[in-house]
């Protein structure tokens, strides 16, 4: 006779026993969430929400009261600023210059055609102005630089280029290319200029660990977009020699340390696992093979939450952020903040309408130490930050009514 000892069974979770004892259907915590593709659709109940008159004061962590006022309103899509002097000038995802001014914003001419689709926040967008910065010696030769989704063609082909003109003080004249235009790499485009001159930018992309691409690399190039000589892969065969970091995913913020010169970068994630990393030559961190996100489908990405093998990053997050624009505080306005970096959000979740400012404290071995979550009530998204040289904190919100805000202390 068979005798083999059968597995003990489990007990039935007490709602599903009920509902067989009452002859009620079973209650399932889960949902079956619509899918776009293989990204789920986002809930919209947050989403959209108009920004208030302003201004708006709060007491922060770190017992600095600030004020937040509007600069500037209903401007669509911002994407990022800088000062080319004491001029506040931003660009838009439709591809437009903007100086602010007395309130206003006033369009300014000579940048280059450029290509945008889609809704911003959605997936398969194209952005059409991305980034902006000033030369380190614009103060001598009036030099800006710009990246942007260049037209390649019919049928919305694009690349992403940078590009560099001069600035009159109301115009950006001879303007001209000084790298990219490859259909294959038109995603990214977050500039930072290094202490040495030499300028960097992030660009997503496929095959994030083969260095004979640009996509998923930092890229760093002279200020005239040739290569430098002690780029880390310039000798490799078969190597593009502007590649100075691989396997990243989709860089939206990238920044100069003010003290040490390094470059930070941060990244977003998946579902998830957005992190900030320290950049150093030729170093691999390790997208797609490790990640502490999971895949839009559920499932770990990768080896599930590790890096080992790779660079870790020095901050991450999860649930994700959406992390974007980032800057290092210097000033003297808010100096309990000198030090903090400060990361643009435009969605925490994976929820529209929970973008944010964050503020990351880091100790003098540059290991995070806490952060603090700012303005999630304007439920914007914080597209870019930036410090002006009044020392003073300056964000776009990426809004189809967009706008400039200004963190000064409060009076």
């Amino acid at each position: 006779m068979f005798n083999a000892r059968l597995p003990a069974a489990r007990p039935l979770p007490l709602l599903l026993l009920l509902s067989l004892t009452l002859g009620t259907p079973p209650l399932l915590a889960q949902q079956d969430v619509a899918f776009q593709g293989a990204i789920p659709v986002a809930p919209t109940g947050l989403a959209d929400q108009p920004l208030g008159a302003g201004p708006w004061t709060y007491h922060t962590a770190e017992q600095v009261d600030i004020t937040v006022e509007v600069l500037a309103r209903d401007i669509e899509y911002p994407m990022a600023s800088t000062f080319l002097g004491d001029t506040l000038v931003i660009v838009t995802r439709k591809g437009k210059l903007y100086r602010i001014a007395d309130g206003k914003a006033e369009e300014i001419p000579g940048g280059p055609p450029s290509v945008f689709f889609g809704e911003s926040g959605s997936p398969a967008v194209s952005h059409g102005y991305i980034d902006i910065l000033p030369h380190p010696d614009f103060a001598n030769n009036q030099l800006v630089y710009l990246s942007y989704t260049k037209p390649l063609g019919p049928d919305n082909a694009r690349g992403l280029a940078i590009g560099r003109g001069h600035w009159t003080g109301n115009a950006l004249e001879n303007f001209e290319d000084i790298w990219g235009g490859d259909p294959a790499i038109n995603s990214s485009g977050r500039m930072t200029f290094g202490n040495d001159g030499t300028l960097y930018m992030t660009v997503s992309g496929e095959d994030p660990q083969d260095v004979a691409t640009v996509g998923g690399k930092v890229i760093r190039l002279n200020d005239d977009g040739s290569i430098p000589a002690d780029n880390p892969f310039v000798n490799t065969p078969g190597a593009r020699g502007e590649v100075y970091t691989l396997g990243h995913r989709n860089g939206l913020g990238l920044a100069t340390h003010p003290v040490t010169g390094v470059i930070w970068q941060n990244e977003n994630g998946p579902n998830g696992g957005d992190e900030i990393n320290i950049l150093e030559p030729g170093l691999n961190y390790g997208w797609p093979h490790v990640s502490l996100g999971r895949t839009y489908s559920g499932p770990w990405q990768g080896d599930g939450p590790t890096h080992a093998g790779y660079q870790p990053p020095v901050v991450y997050w999860m649930p994700a952020i959406a992390a974007s624009g980032m800057a290092f505080y210097t000033g003297d306005a808010l100096p309990r903040w000198q030090g903090n970096v400060f990361v643009g959000a435009l969605r925490t979740g994976e929820v529209p309408g929970t973008g944010h400012l964050e503020r990351i404290v880091i100790n003098q071995d540059y290991e995070e130490l806490r952060r603090e979550t700012l303005l999630s009530d304007l439920r914007q998204r914080i597209r870019d930050v930036r410090q002006g040289p009044d020392g003073l904190l300056y964000l776009v919100t990426e809004e189809k009514a967009g706008a400039v805000l200004r963190i000064r202390p409060a009076q």
